[in-house]
């Protein structure tokens, strides 16, 4: 994987170079504004950005309201190396380090509808347990039908009696020959109503962290049934809760070893929570962005918003935030890359990321006035979504208390 400040290089001749790393100018060309991305992440900025405004933001508030988005989206981001990156290779991946992640998950989100980009991306906490720790022939099944679009993967760990607690879920999958008989539910599970492949968190032994287990389950499962959830906010995010009924799974779908599910899921954890960091840092921005376009236009008491002291003060502890939450994760991506593990930072990022976006969709919402309570603006949308965010991938204080832990308090 490339640090920061080199190029992506193929590592043989057989490696996928998408169309938008072929077609960059030599590095000599371009002007670096930032140490952290090269040439190649800023050709990849400019293929998500046209993709973003062609085909997501004009149809966001629409998805929104329906409650849904095409099927159709998914081969679309498949075809311009989105859904790929990060994955191997060998499965129709791309190479990307940390800041392709930053790139991708921070210019989805200039369409303000974090319910877009939940589903369309569910397959980055749904399929990295499969690409780690399933048997060659599943990966070799199952990824190149996700990475390519033609299939959604979901992850589903939370339960209807707890959500953080993930070492005492109670799904139980029993071995019954050459099958796990899986019997439980699952709830909050993002794309949950479409998805075809859910990997699923099962108890397969005794209590705790130990006898936790992942399996493969596919949607068409016999005994599997859904239910659609009515949300806050990610609305056109399909949410359910799943029931397993004696789901009957072949042993073949096992995700790892039996009992090693917990250290899976763990680190498919800090990633997620990266991903989050960055779209909500982005999501803040967004606020920040809307919240001076409307401050220069509107026009109160004979002047602009803008020109009025407690609003120009508003925007500038927005823009202080936004750009300290920035930093923070790029510097933290940096050291990832350097082969570091700062769980501790990593939770207190992802909480300073969401605190960042609350306080400014907020104050958005705030300069906008009655404008900021209607529906169809960016800022009022991002609002209805800040606790979702604030919740999910482990709630605010899950992460003090797990950051806590780790500085050996």
């Amino acid at each position: 994987m490339a640090r920061p400040g080199q190029p992506l290089r193929a590592s043989g001749p057989t490696m996928f170079r998408p169309w938008w790393l072929r077609r960059i100018r030599p590095r000599g060309e371009t002007a670096m504004k930032s140490p952290f991305y090269t040439a190649e992440h800023d050709a990849f900025r400019d293929v998500m950005r046209r993709f973003v405004e062609k085909e997501i933001a004009p149809f966001a508030h629409e998805w929104d309201e329906a409650g849904e988005f095409p099927r159709a989206l998914y081969r679309k981001a498949a075809e311009i190396g989105l859904l790929g990156l990060g994955f191997p290779e060998e499965y129709g991946g791309i190479a990307a380090d940390q800041f392709m992640k930053i790139v991708a998950s921070q210019e989805l989100a200039q369409a303000g509808a974090g319910g877009i980009s939940a589903s369309l991306m569910s397959h980055t906490i749904g399929s990295p347990p499969i690409a780690r720790a399933a048997r060659p022939e599943v990966r070799a099944r199952v990824l190149p039908q996700v990475l390519s679009g033609e299939k959604i993967s979901a992850l589903a760990i939370t339960e209807p009696g707890g959500g953080s607690d993930v070492a005492n879920l109670r799904t139980r999958a029993r071995r019954d020959g050459d099958h796990y008989v899986v019997s439980g539910e699952k709830t909050f599970i993002t794309s949950g109503v479409r998805a075809d492949y859910l990997t699923v968190a099962v108890r397969t032994g005794g209590e705790g962290a130990g006898g936790v287990s992942l399996l493969l389950i596919e949607g068409d499962t016999p005994g599997l049934s859904r239910t659609k959830l009515k949300k806050m906010g990610w609305w056109a995010s399909d949410t359910a809760t799943l029931h397993f009924d004696a789901c009957r799974v072949p042993a073949e779908n096992l995700i790892g070893e039996e009992g090693q599910g917990f250290k899976i899921i763990m680190r498919n954890f800090n990633s997620e929570r990266m991903g989050m960091a960055a779209s909500c840092t982005a999501y803040a921005r967004v606020c920040l962005d809307e919240a001076i376009a409307y401050a220069k236009e509107r026009k109160t008491f004979g002047k602009p918003l803008a020109q009025h002291q407690v609003i120009r003060h508003k925007i500038v502890d927005m823009a202080q935030k936004v750009a300290a939450s920035q930093a923070m994760l790029e510097m933290l991506a940096w050291r990832l890359e350097q082969g570091e593990s700062p769980v501790a930072e990593i939770c207190m990022m992802k909480n300073q990321a969401t605190q960042t976006m609350a306080f400014c969709a907020s104050e958005a919402v705030q300069i906008f006035g009655g404008a900021g309570f209607m529906r169809g603006i960016k800022a009022e949308r991002i609002y209805r979504e800040v606790k979702v965010n604030a919740i999910g991938g482990g709630t605010e204080e899950i992460m003090k208390d797990l950051a806590s832990r780790q500085m050996g308090l």
